[in-house]
């Protein structure tokens, strides 16, 4: 009898197991993607760099992370996970690592900007929240959220001990070791615990034996006929895909415009660096209870409410933090936007198995997640480039709380429904 087939007749689905190694994965990367944050200013100081400058490559690292993304989702369509991490970890290692030795803006460019990023992709919230989806079918939302909590518990607790160290010692250390524990950490558990499709190896889905009643537009696996999935093409035939990518661009840009600058605009208004990179580190546990009540609701509900109520209540929190600047604005402020952080990850690939089918997961939610990331990556450096001219932030929350009330509107508009190739159009 196959392993795997073992593992599935076991009292412990094999899939929680994957769960358990994504989550442990995601922990440790998260602080691939916030460490910017805390080494800004230090970066800026010893450089003399103005904030566009550190801005703009962090566009190039979102940019080249974003596509790396929509390339990793078709090598794992077709793969599967093992390989695509233990490569990306490979180009983490060099891109950390490199780092922790620049002593140039071209080399910052470099290392951070193309190297780092080319491998973020195969570690991303995007690649295990596809890989949950072909593990689970019931409570899919559920496993996605307990996965994607890795990175909310990573940020809490990578945060403040990046900034311990940049304090103590300088901003090139937590760089170093990053890359060193991100390749020992994925390389291990790869090859000795994630597994790809099931399916293919024997192993039928979690509650794949109950789907076949139905449900909320799921895929049907019953006799009575299985609607095909679409592909990246016939889903751009839909109105729905196109609503979604525009709510993910703003919700990229909201991301990343705080994750990447909250530090230096509170510092900016005299709070300690301790202090602030407690609130980014807060904001990444909020995040959890963000998504551990999204994936439930979203196996209850639909994906859509929970998607436009985030970015209602994101339109309130850019204004308010627009109006008033002190210290219990700013905890008030990064406490709430964490409960809606990562809101998107658990419901983007639920939302695209409910509308499109789960063939083409990796390159659907990948390519959603690139512009997502995109988005982050844009705006976080025009974020930058508004400090410079302004010498504050404000227009840039300002126009953001715009944006959250269009992606809000968005969020309303779309047609959660099963949709079939031969339906072409919205």
């Amino acid at each position: 009898m196959p392993e795997y087939e073992k593992n599935s007749k076991s009292r412990l689905f094999y899939g929680w197991y994957v769960l358990g190694a994504s989550f442990v994965i995601l922990l440790f990367n998260s602080g691939a993607r916030f460490i910017i944050g805390v080494m800004f200013k230090p970066m800026a100081v010893e450089f003399g760099w103005d904030r566009s400058s550190i801005s703009l490559a962090f566009f190039l690292f979102m940019t080249i992370y974003a596509l790396s993304i929509t390339i990793v989702g078709k090598f794992y369509d077709r793969y599967g996970p093992k390989w695509v991490i233990i490569i990306s970890s490979i180009f983490l290692l060099a891109g950390y690592t490199s780092l922790a030795y620049i002593t140039s803006y071209w080399q910052f460019l470099v290392s951070y900007g193309v190297i780092a990023p080319a491998g973020l992709g195969g570690t991303s919230v995007a690649m295990f929240s596809a890989l949950m989806s072909k593990w689970f079918e019931k409570y899919r939302g559920l496993a996605i959220s307990l996965a994607l909590s890795g990175n909310c518990l990573g940020q809490f607790v990578l945060v403040p001990v990046f900034t311990l160290f940049v304090l103590r010692y300088d901003w090139r250390s937590p760089c170093l070791w990053l890359g060193i524990i991100m390749l020992g950490v994925n390389v291990i558990l790869a090859v000795t615990v994630i597994k790809g499709d099931p399916e293919r190896l024997g192993v039928r889905p979690f509650g794949s034996g109950d789907i076949d009643k139905g449900d909320g537009g799921q895929i049907r696996h019953s006799s009575r006929g299985i609607p095909s999935d679409l592909g990246l093409s016939e889903a751009m035939g839909t109105s729905s895909f196109w609503l979604f990518l525009l709510i993910m661009f703003v919700c990229g840009s909201g991301d990343f415009l705080i994750t990447t600058h909250l530090i230096p605009f509170v510092t900016d208004y005299g709070i300690s660096p301790v202090t602030a990179g407690n609130m980014l580190a807060w904001l990444g546990l909020m995040s959890l209870a963000g998504i551990l009540v999204a994936g439930p609701v979203s196996d209850m509900i639909g994906n859509k409410m929970p998607i436009a109520v985030t970015f209602l209540l994101r339109f309130f929190l850019f204004l308010f933090i627009f109006k008033y600047q002190n210290l219990f604005s700013f905890y008030l402020f990064s406490l709430v936007f964490g409960l809606t952080f990562l809101v998107t990850a658990p419901l983007t690939p639920t939302l695209i198995g409910r509308l499109y089918g789960l063939s083409h997961v990796g390159i659907l939610s990948g390519f959603i997640t690139t512009v997502h990331h995109l988005g982050g990556g844009f705006w976080t450096y025009i974020g930058g480039l508004i400090f410079d001219r302004t010498g504050n932030y404000l227009s840039a929350f300002f126009i953001s709380a715009i944006m959250a009330f269009i992606a809000f509107l968005c969020g309303i508009l779309i047609k959660e429904k099963r949709y079939e190739i031969s339906k072409k159009g919205g």
